[in-house]
C-alpha cells in the first residue's frame, strides 16, 4: 500500500464508523433492532467468507484461534452493535450514541498499560484529554435539546455497556489477534457476532423488519460499508499502531457524526459546535501522534 492510501486510512475509518450511527436512526422505523443486526451480522459473515476464499486467507491453525476471533466478534461486533442500535431505537439521539462510543479512549488507555504493556504518555493523555473537551462541545447543545422526559437511562446504560464491550474486544484482539490474517480473522468475527445477534433477538422477541426500499439501502449500507469496509479499516489500525492511539480516532467520530446528522436529518450545528470538531480534531492529531517511549 503507498503511504498516501495508508495516510487515507484513519479519515476512512472515522467517516464511516461516524455514518453507522446515522444508519441506526435512519432504519429505526423499518426494523426492530436487535433483528436487523442479526440480519445484518449473518450477511457480513457470508460476504467476508466468500472474500477470505478468493484471497485465499489463512484461517488459524488451531481451536484457540479460531475461538480467539469469534470472542472478539461477540465483543465488537455482537454486544456493540446490538448495543448501539437498540439503545438508539430506544430513543437515545444518534449524537449521544457517539459521544458515548468516544469515552472508549479513556477506558483504553487506562488499561492498555497493565493488559499489554503500552505506556500512555503524558503526551497522548493531554491529547485524549483535549479530544474528550472537544467531544463535548459538539454534542453539548444536543444535550440541552433532549425532550422533558431527558435521556432514557435504560438506553443509556446499554449504550455504555455497548462501549465497554467494545473496548474490551479492542484490547483482546490486540493481545490474542495481532498476528492473524485480516480478512480471515474478521469473517471469524462476524461468525462470533452472529452467533450471539440471533439468539439475543430469538430471546428478546425482536424479530420483525418492514421490506421496504429505506431498508434495503440501510443494510446494504451498514453491511458493505459500516461492517465489511469499516471492520477491515479497524483491524488494520490496530495492527499499524498502539491501541490507546487507535482508540483515539474515536474522538472524531461525534463530530463528523453531528455533520451526516446535519446533512441527513437537518440538525443544525452551534458555533460552539463546529469549535468543538476543531478541539477535538487538534486531541486526535496529538494523541495519535508519535509518543516517545510509549513502549516499556
Amino acid at each position: 500500500m503507498s503511504r498516501f492510501l495508508s495516510s487515507l486510512i484513519p479519515a476512512a475509518f472515522v467517516l464511516i464508523w461516524a455514518s453507522g450511527f446515522a444508519a441506526a436512526r435512519y432504519v429505526a422505523p423499518y426494523a426492530e433492532p436487535l433483528a436487523f443486526v442479526a440480519v445484518r451480522l449473518a450477511l457480513v459473515a457470508l460476504v467476508l467468507a466468500g472474500l477470505a476464499l478468493v484471497l485465499r486467507a489463512r484461517w488459524p491453525r488451531s481451536a484457540a484461534g479460531w475461538g480467539d476471533g469469534m470472542v472478539a466478534g461477540v465483543l465488537m461486533q455482537g454486544i456493540y452493535v446490538a448495543g448501539v442500535f437498540w439503545s438508539v431505537h430506544r430513543g437515545l439521539p444518534s449524537g449521544i450514541a457517539a459521544l458515548v462510543g468516544s469515552l472508549q479512549p479513556l477506558l483504553t488507555a487506562a488499561v492498555s498499560q497493565p493488559l499489554l504493556g503500552e505506556r500512555v504518555t503524558p503526551r497522548r493523555w493531554a491529547g485524549i484529554g483535549l479530544g474528550f473537551l472537544g467531544a463535548g462541545l459538539v454534542l453539548g447543545p444536543k444535550l440541552g435539546a433532549v425532550d422533558g422526559a431527558g435521556i432514557p437511562p435504560d438506553a443509556l446504560a446499554v449504550s455504555l455497556a455497548a462501549m465497554l464491550a467494545m473496548t474490551a474486544g479492542t484490547l483482546w484482539q490486540k493481545r490474542r489477534g495481532a498476528g492473524a490474517d485480516l480478512v480471515a480473522n474478521a469473517c471469524l468475527q462476524f461468525v462470533g457476532g452472529t452467533a450471539f445477534a440471533i439468539p439475543l433477538a430469538l430471546v428478546a422477541g425482536e424479530t420483525h423488519l418492514t421490506l421496504s426500499l429505506p431498508l434495503g439501502l440501510g443494510m446494504a449500507w451498514s453491511v458493505l460499508v459500516n461492517s465489511v469496509g469499516g471492520i477491515l479499516l479497524l483491524l488494520a489500525l490496530i495492527r499499524r499502531g498502539a491501541v490507546a492511539g487507535v482508540a483515539s480516532l474515536l474522538f472524531l467520530v461525534p463530530p463528523v457524526s453531528a455533520v451526516i446528522a446535519y446533512l441527513m436529518f437537518g440538525e443544525t450545528l452551534t458555533p460552539v459546535q463546529i469549535a468543538g470538531m476543531a478541539v477535538a480534531a487538534a486531541g486526535v492529531g496529538l494523541a495519535s501522534g508519535p509518543q516517545t517511549g510509549a513502549r516499556r
